[in-house]
């Protein structure tokens, strides 16, 4: 029954991934992420960036929705990248009929571009729904790891 659990989860998180334009295409085209919010406090000395209220940040087709949003940047010398993003409460990411919802997400470019999901998580497609403790998404090999898995499989995706 553990083999069979495994593949439908794989099956599921298959259909699931929140694709990103290909390595060729990546190469050409970077997409910024776009934060919208209802206030900013910006700390230079910290290097962070507070976006509260009504947050919403956009890359491509992908949008991640949160009550507050914490981005934790490099120093200017260094680049000025983002090292991590935190998302907190009412937590939601999109991407067409795909959503995975939770309390809390990380968000970690570097060294796998990967989202860590926390607090009640729920990926869901259609009718199908996964829950676990802990589901990490690696956004690069459209992967994920979900741990105390459940699948609720109710759809089967027909092909096109």
């Amino acid at each position: 029954m553990s083999i069979l659990k495994s593949k439908l989860i794989i099956l599921f998180f298959t259909i699931l991934c929140i694709g990103y334009v290909s390595a060729e295409e990546k190469k050409d085209i970077v997409q910024p992420i776009v934060i919208t919010s209802q206030t900013l406090i910006n700390d230079s000395k910290t290097r962070t960036a507070t976006f509260d209220g009504n947050v919403i940040a956009k890359r491509g087709e992908v949008t991640l929705y949160a009550n507050k949003m914490i981005v934790y940047y490099e120093d200017e010398q260094k680049g000025g990248n983002i090292k991590m993003i935190e998302a907190i409460g009412n937590v939601k990411l999109t991407k067409g009929d795909r959503v995975i919802t939770s309390h809390k997400a990380t968000y970690y470019p570097e060294p796998e571009e990967r989202v860590v999901f926390l607090g009640e998580p729920r990926a869901t497609e259609g009718k199908n729904l996964v829950t676990g403790e802990k589901i990490t998404y690696f956004m690069k090999d459209e992967r994920a790891m979900v741990e105390k898995s459940r699948v609720y499989l109710k759809e089967r995706k027909t092909g096109k």
